[in-house]
Order: structure tokens, then sequence, then C-alpha cells
């Protein structure tokens, strides 16, 4: 059995990602899937990867993530927030550099619901005088 180290949930828009840092070789699974495989550009990896850059821990720990939800890059903010998150449990001295980044705050902006005699979240039908 792997033992995990420390663990992070990290949220963005409608997506949710689990992030467990485990024992193990060095490496990044996301849904079974390779790093490189699942988050295809380099813009989302590189956003993805910000906390573990500014730690310092860029190749130096198994990260295992399960996220559902969203597209493609609310699943990469998700994934950010959320080892961010499981950084800064694992060792506290992480925690200053990571809130000063802005990576352990979660990024609320959600799509507006659709209300009922409108045709969309906030346009109004068309007014007519006569």
């Amino acid at each position: 059995m792997i033992k995990v180290l420390s663990s992070g949930i990290g949220r963005r828009k409608t997506s949710v990602a689990r992030v467990y840092v485990r024992e193990g070789a060095p490496g990044i699974r996301i849904n079974g899937r390779s790093f490189d495989e699942f988050f295809r550009t380099d813009i989302l990896r590189k956003q993805v990867k910000q906390p573990l850059a500014i730690t310092s821990n860029d190749g130096k720990l198994n990260i295992l993530i399960t996220v559902r939800g969203g597209g493609v890059n609310g699943q990469a903010g998700a994934t950010r927030h959320g080892i961010a998150r499981a950084l800064a449990e694992l060792d506290e001295t992480n925690h200053p550099a990571l809130k000063a980044n802005g990576f352990l705050t979660r990024d609320a902006r959600m799509v507006e619901r659709k209300k009922y005699g409108r045709p969309g979240a906030r346009k109004k039908f068309q007014f007519s005088k006569r």
C-alpha cells in the first residue's frame, strides 16, 4: 500500500480536483493518464506546475490527481489549487510563498444561471412600444 503524505482539494468553476502527494517515483498521474497526455497545451501544463515551481518541488514528488467536471481550463485551475493546498499541508514553510502568489485562493467565478422569463441569465427580450 502506498502511503499518502498529504492531500488537497482544489476547485474552479464546476471542476473539482482531488490531489494526493504520495511516496514513490516522481511524476504526476491524472485520472489514470500521464500529465502530458491529460493537459495537451503548454499553457495549461505551466499553469498546473506553478505551485511546484514556486516551492521548488518540480520533479521531486509523486502526485496522483482525480479531476471531474467542467472544461479543460477549469480542470487546470482546480488542479493548480489542489496541488497548492497539498503542498501547504505537506510543509508549513510553503504556505507564505503559495499565499503571496495567490495559489491558495479559490477562483469562485461561475456561470450565472438562466432566469425564468428571460432568454439568458441577464438578457431581456426586445422591448416593443406598440
